[in-house]
């Protein structure tokens, strides 16, 4: 669990109302459940026009990350790599066949399967490469989804006040309804402002910090798997590792 993602939705909305209390201001001016609809609803709708449907499902797929990142640790990377190393090294590379079928992540099983195969070291690294390229393309095309949604949001918001004020000059006839109609109108605004800059844009950022910091664990493990297959000793493989630790 991300503690930091939870503490930074506690204390960026917190902050917002707690500023509302302060000023005096009641929560129920701001609740608005026809202008979170304009902004959600046109914020999604636009984000589904220019997104590709495998894009979009992807998005909605990973999002859940910026609470719960995939396991993905430089420090047991390199441990287990050094542990193949050392069972390759007793028992032969065709014994990580069988190390690959207890491993949960495909990227894993791929490389030692590839080992336990015979393929070449070069031919190892050019197949995990584009995998891991592959993957790392189709999951930042996947954050950009809430990058745009930063960017719609705040325009639908103006969106959502003008169609408000729309209706507020529709009742000029009664002054007494003015300026609470101004004020209902404008909470559109600021949930698309308040939307984009509190939520769309930091998980689109937190996606991509996350995504960059697995492929550079991913290419730690395809070092130290051609390592693995070129039967370096274990020692030369932690030194050329340790970089990724840093």
């Amino acid at each position: 669990m991300d503690i930091l993602s939870i503490l930074g939705l506690l204390v960026g909305f917190g902050a917002i109302l707690g500023g509302q209390h302060l000023e005096g201001g009641h929560l129920e001016t701001i609740l608005n459940a026809v202008a979170f609809l304009i902004v959600l609803g046109g914020t999604l709708g636009a984000v589904m026009l220019q997104t590709p449907l495998k894009t979009f499902l992807r998005a909605l797929k990973i999002v859940s990350w910026i609470f719960i990142p995939p396991k993905m640790s430089a420090e047991e990377t390199l441990d287990k790599i050094l542990g193949w190393n050392q069972v390759a090294r007793k028992e032969g590379l065709v014994r990580l066949e069988s190390i690959a079928q207890d491993e949960e992540d495909l990227f894993i099983q791929k490389g030692l399967q590839l080992i336990a195969d015979g393929a070449e070291p070069e031919m190892i690294r050019e197949i995990m490469e584009v995998d891991m390229d592959i993957q790392e393309s189709n999951d930042l095309e996947s954050s950009k989804v809430f990058e745009a949604m930063g960017g719609y949001s705040p325009t639908i918001g103006i969106i959502g006040a003008v169609m408000g004020l729309i209706h507020v000059m529709g009742n000029l006839a009664d002054p007494s309804s003015l300026g609470s109609g101004i004020a209902v109108a404008f909470v559109a605004t600021i949930y698309g402002v308040a939307l984009a800059n509190l939520l769309f844009l930091p998980i689109a950022s937190k996606l991509k910090a996350i995504i960059l910091l697995r492929s550079r664990v991913q290419m730690m493990l395809i070092e130290g798997l051609i390592g693995v297959a070129l039967g370096d000793n274990p020692r030369n493989i932690e030194s050329r590792l340790q970089a990724y630790l840093n």
